[in-house]
């Protein structure tokens, strides 16, 4: 990506952050939607400063965010590129105040994430994965610096598991058990938000199991920081995951790993059936 188009990004990423500290130093008001998920005052003001510095610097490029209506699919099927934003994922995490909630912008390019960013505003942290240069960057208090994932090899017998802090569940849990069993050891690290993906990508853990839902907004930046930093995503059917391929923004079930490289299909366990208890 250009980089005078990429320190835009990164400044229009730290004004939502700002924005969000803002609300989260107050004593805010949290609503529901109408998918019973939760709604603060900062999830929309930092779509208003990410939807607006979009339509600035990039004015020919749509946009779909969670906080907005999306187009029809008959619209958006026609779409070259797009960007997808989550002002505010991990509302949950940023309501019980653990500060592991993230700003998100990805640019979707031919159904799958070319460039994202993530923006980690309590941690002070920005993620940035630029797929077609097989660059992912972290930049922290003590600068810039290229991240990257764990490479796996056919000996490896420590595994690290990132699990979410919010949404898990029997099934997941018998997931990870049977996983445990074809390794050594297994540890989890317990993470909120599209921050999982991230660990992936900065080399903290292996893979991270989602049998649950997600929204194309929730990953698509951590996706591409992921894809950029040696990884992927995976649906269980053994495909890589894809957006604005269909009329639901829903995710399938999926396995995102930190080395693409590695013949994950041969440790991996098979996936519980959804009646699993």
């Amino acid at each position: 990506m250009d980089l005078k188009l990429e320190a835009e990004l990164i400044a229009i990423t730290k004004r939502a952050g700002d924005a969000i500290l803002e609300v989260y130093s107050s004593d805010f008001e949290v609503e529901n939607k109408a998918d019973e998920s939760p709604l603060t005052q900062a999830d929309l003001a930092a779509h208003e400063i990410i939807a607006t510095g979009l339509a600035r610097v990039t004015p020919d490029i749509p946009v779909i965010s969670e906080e907005s209506e999306p187009p029809d699919y008959d619209e958006r099927r026609a779409w070259s590129e797009y960007w997808l934003v989550d002002p505010l994922d991990g509302t949950k995490e940023f309501v019980n105040r653990n500060g592991e909630f993230t700003v998100n912008i990805a640019l979707i390019q031919g159904g799958q994430p070319i460039w994202g960013i993530v923006g980690v505003p309590v941690q002070e942290r920005i993620f940035i994965g630029d797929v077609e240069a097989g660059k992912a960057t972290l930049i922290d208090v003590d600068g810039a610096r290229e991240i990257s994932g764990r490479v796996m090899s056919q000996d490896t017998q420590e595994l690290v598991v990132v699990a979410s802090r919010s949404h898990g569940g029997a099934r997941l849990e018998t997931y990870i058990d049977a996983l445990a069993t074809r390794v050594k050891s297994l540890s989890r690290t317990p993470v909120g938000s599209s921050l999982k993906l991230c660990v992936l990508a900065s080399g903290e853990a292996d893979c991270y199991p989602r049998l649950g839902p997600t929204s194309e907004w929730d990953i698509g930046a951590a996706h591409a920081v992921l894809r950029a930093a040696g990884g992927e995503v995976y649906q269980t059917s053994q495909a890589v995951l894809t957006y604005n391929a269909k009329e639901s923004f829903l995710n399938p079930e999926f396995i995102a790993v930190a080395d693409a490289s590695f013949g994950w299909w041969s440790l991996l366990p098979d996936i519980p059936p959804l009646d699993a208890s």
